[in-house]
Order: structure tokens, then sequence, then C-alpha cells
């Protein structure tokens, strides 16, 4: 990384100044030019007052008020925007949430890693197959997964059908949540089929029975039913790597007398794009949003300090949520020397765990996975050094599917590495499955009441 680059008046495209990596190489200027015009020109996909509102609650988080799950697959594909996938993805964020609303005793913010995770970042820029050597796959935002130059190329246009897809997931998913899909009231329709292969079965049907005496006695005493038990709010995240894409939707909007990027409600900047005098960092610290940075075992105390000076100079609450991901070999010793970094520097942020990225390892067929329960174990020390150390976790973030395949190995079934070649799906990384994420938002509610 690079140090003490002046800084300059933000502007949108400010960002064209300085290093930008993981970014697509296109053969056609006029073309992409063509692209980013008709985008720009589209009405956002969000609105500033839903961006408020979520770093209005994410600042309650801060403080202890709320948590925070965020969740969704590690790289949307647009051949799954269909409404049994997007549904399926609501439902188990919505279930996970019910039962951390119920373990934990707060209020739950609710944020998918959906309508807008076409892009991936990619560890070389090119693949080798047999001999042949083509660009790398780095999402349906920019090329096409299939092996071959034309799919291979980078297609500006896609960004219009990423915009487009992007569109149409977030209309579906607001529409299921106004048409109640988010009714809290019927648990028993739950699949709860795993159970019966976990040591915790009575635990976890207790807890299922008990949201919904609590819902009837809760109602019972209102006299009715229970407005906000039916209507949740529901946020948008992706991470915001390709920037012309990003750059596309940024709007000043003039009441606010601020930029956003309404893309999403909630960007977040990678490990591999988090240069602190880099593009990316140059443009998210002037939209308003409220920022996510992935930190991992090779962020130094100096380089957090320096992000968070850069992205947070006013010290804006539910600005900045970092979403630690150091994997269960490494976060005893990495996660406290960053708490304390954190501290110095007189700064709220909200800290979040994500137990998937550093647990990744391939079998000897080749295939990634992640076990549930080094997962498990992750979460359990990531609560622990917090409460040690007098700070707090307050959220958890997941790549996971309302589906039912078979990627990350563990959980209640017991899934081992040869099952995984029966229902492996994902082109990129491996995922919870619908059972494993329930089972662990459950873990999760048991965890915080053992240290309540």
């Amino acid at each position: 990384m690079t140090r003490g680059m002046e800084q300059i008046e933000w502007q949108p495209a400010s960002w064209t100044a300085r290093t930008a990596v993981q970014q697509p190489s296109y053969p056609d200027a006029a073309e992409v030019e063509r692209a980013l015009a008709t985008l720009s020109r589209l009405p956002p996909l969000v609105v500033s007052g839903e961006v408020e509102e979520l770093k209005k609650q994410l600042a309650e988080a801060q403080q202890g008020q709320r948590f925070l799950l965020q969740g969704g697959d590690c790289a949307e594909s647009f051949d799954e925007c269909t409404s049994d996938r997007i549904a399926a993805k609501l439902k188990i964020l919505l279930q996970m949430s019910v039962i951390l609303l119920h373990g934990l005793k707060k209020p739950v913010i609710r944020v998918g890693r959906m309508a807008g995770q076409y892009a991936k970042p990619r560890s070389a820029d090119t693949e080798t197959r047999d001999g042949t050597t083509l660009p790398s796959y780095r999402g349906d935002l920019v090329n096409r997964s299939g092996f071959d130059s034309n799919d291979r190329l980078p297609d500006p246009n896609l960004m219009l059908r990423g915009y487009e897809r992007a569109a149409l997931t977030l209309n579906f998913v607001r529409a299921l949540v106004d048409g109640g899909f988010a009714d809290l009231h019927h648990p028993e329709y739950w699949d709860l089929a795993f159970v019966s292969h976990s040591p915790l079965e009575k635990e976890y049907r207790r807890i299922v029975e008990s949201i919904s005496d609590s819902l009837d006695f809760f109602e019972s005493i209102a006299g009715g039913p229970v407005h906000h038990t039916r209507r949740i709010d529901f946020y948008s995240s992706h991470e915001g790597l390709h920037l012309l894409y990003e750059q596309a939707q940024a709007r000043f909007i003039e009441r606010r007398r601020r930029w956003y990027n309404l893309s999403t409600h909630f960007p977040w900047i990678g490990m591999r794009t988090a240069d602190v005098d880099g593009a990316h960092v140059e443009f998210f610290r002037g939209v308003s949003n409220p920022l996510g940075i992935k930190v991992g075992s090779a962020m130094t105390a100096e380089w957090l300090q320096e992000l968070i000076a850069r992205l947070n100079p006013r010290n804006e609450p539910g600005r900045l949520t970092l979403i630690h991901r150091f994997g269960v070999n490494d976060i005893e010793e990495r996660l406290p020397p960053l708490i304390e970094a954190v501290r110095a520097t007189g700064t709220t942020v909200l800290w979040s765990c994500d137990p998937m990225h550093g647990n990744t390892e391939t079998t000897s067929s080749g295939l990634k996975t992640r076990r549930f329960d080094r997962i498990l174990r992750e979460l359990e020390l990531a609560f622990e050094i917090h409460h040690e150390m007098g700070s707090h976790l307050g959220g958890v973030h997941f790549e996971l599917t309302g589906d039912n395949v078979t990627e990350c190995t563990g959980g209640a079934r017991g899934l081992t590495d040869g099952d995984l070649a029966r229902a492996y799906q994902s082109q990129v990384d491996p995922r919870l499955n619908y059972e494993q994420a329930l089972e662990l938002g459950m873990r999760i509610a048991a965890i915080r009441n053992r240290r309540a």
C-alpha cells in the first residue's frame, strides 16, 4: 500500500485518479460508455431514506440495542433470479432472525447478500484448463462462467443485465414482505426435519414452541394482531467491487446535501480492495451509505486505523461495520490487537463476525468446503474475545442459501466430504444450506444466552 496521497475534493469519478484493482478490462471503450450512460439514467435501486434508516439501526447495534444478521449467496447468478430462489433466501434469513430475536431479546437488522452480489474478486486475471488460458470468470456482472473465449470476454452490457436482475429481486422481496411473507405467526411451518438428527433436538423444538406461545400471549394482551410481527425491514448489500457499476448509481440527494450509492443499501469493501489510497476506498469515502470493511489476518492495526480515519473522519454513528474473518486458527491471535487499535481511535464501530471465509478448505476431490464445527467454533471464540476485552460483537455475516445444497460439511445431519458431490451447486464458495443455517441461528442464540 502507498501512504500519504493528498486528499482531493470528492466526486463520483475521483476514484479514476487512483489505482483500481480487480476491475475488468473491456475491449471496446465506446460500448462501455454507452452502457454506463444508460445505467446512469435509470432510477436508483434503493432510496436515501432507506439507507439512512439502516444507518440509524446500525448505530443502535453499535450501542448493543440491535443485532445484525447479514447473509446470502457468495455470488449471485442471473439464472438464479427466480421467484423460488429469492423466496427461499428470504425465508431462511427471516427464520434465522426470528430465532435470534427470541434468543437475544433485541431487534434484529436483516440484511441480504442479494440484489447485486454479481461481481467477485479473483486471485488471478486468467484461468488455464488443458493448456488453454482465458480471462478469469469475475461474476455475471462482468463475463460468463462458460470456458470459451466468447464467454470470458468482459461485456459492459452485463452491467445493465445486473441492474435489471437486482431491480427484479428487490421488487419481489418488497412484494413478499408487504404481502405478509414475513409473518412470524407460523413457526410450525418451518422445515425442522433435521433436528431429529441433533443432540439439541429438544432445545430446538422448545425454541420454536416458545416463539409461537410468546406471540399468542403478546397478542392476547394487545387485543389483536401485532403489526410489527407481520411487517419487517429488509435491506440489501453487496461487495462494492465493480466501480463503474457503482459510480453509475451514485446520486446527489439535494434535500440531504449528500451523495449516496443507490445500487444497494449497504456496500462493503473486501480485503483485496482496501488499500487506503486505492480507488475503492476513494469512491466509498464520498458516499453516505453505511459501509462494511472485511478484516482478515493480513490487516494490521495501522492499516485499520487509517481506513477508519479515511472512511469515517467525523465518527458518524452507524457508518462503519468491521466484518472480521480470521478463521478458527487465527482469531485468538489476530482479533485482540485490532480491537485495541480501534479503541485507540476513539471511533465507534459495529463489530460483526464472518466465520465462513477464514475456514475454507479443499477436499481431496478438489471441492471447496467449510466445516460446520469450525464455523461454530470461530463464532464462539469471537463472542468470548469481545466479551473479555470489554468490546461487543453486534453482528454475524454468513454465506448461505435457502436451498438443500451439500457444500459445507457437518451440522445436525453430519454431512461428510463424500456427501458434497450430491448437491454441490456453488460456482465460487461453499454455502450453508437451509438446515445448517437454521441450526447455526439456534446455536448463536444459545451462545449469547450462556454469556448473559
